[in-house]
């Protein structure tokens, strides 16, 4: 499988409401060879998640997977547990906890740079699978971070949109 490439800040397809996936679209082969490239690419990156604008491509969906490779320390601090591999659809999400949990946040999009983000600590997402079957999810702490970090890509939002800008830093 083919590694896409990562489209960086500047692009105006990060900067643009991604558009609905169809039916007919989600019942297509290509769209299955696709998520199966933007896992490989997101895997490689290394990466938490990964929108399609950030491969240009203009439509609601992200892939995301969490091995949660961290100190027992950071996952218990980041409220951080495993993230099966898993797709999203079409997403819409509600804030169930509006609590603000804040910690450095990055993107493969604006690659080596960090910044703090404030984040509703939980979240609920309703979407479809990659078969176009309805799902809800519902996330607290480092997960809920990544749902709300993906879907805002999907809405032309990056993470320096939201960011503590006194925070902003370079990663290496």
């Amino acid at each position: 499988m083919p590694l896409l490439e990562i489209v960086q800040v500047g692009d105006p397809v990060l900067r643009a409401v991604a558009r609905a996936v169809t039916q007919e679209e989600l019942a297509r082969p290509e769209l299955l060879s696709l998520i199966d490239d933007m896992r490989e690419t997101m895997r490689a990156a290394p990466g938490v998640g990964l929108a399609a604008p950030q491969i240009g491509i203009g439509l609601k969906l992200a892939v995301i997977e969490d091995p949660a490779s961290v100190s027992a320390e950071d996952r218990a601090s980041r409220e951080r547990e495993p993230v099966p591999f898993h797709v999203i659809v079409n997403p819409t999400l509600t804030v169930e906890e509006s609590e603000p949990a804040r910690f450095y946040e990055g993107c493969l999009s604006l690659s080596g740079f960090a910044a703090e983000v404030a984040r509703a600590r939980a979240v609920r997402v309703d979407a479809l699978d990659e078969h176009g079957r309805p799902i809800t999810i519902r996330a607290r702490g480092w997960y809920a971070r990544i749902l709300q970090h993906e879907i805002d890509h999907l809405n032309g939002t990056l993470y320096i949109d939201r960011m503590d800008t006194r925070t902003f830093r370079r990663v290496d």
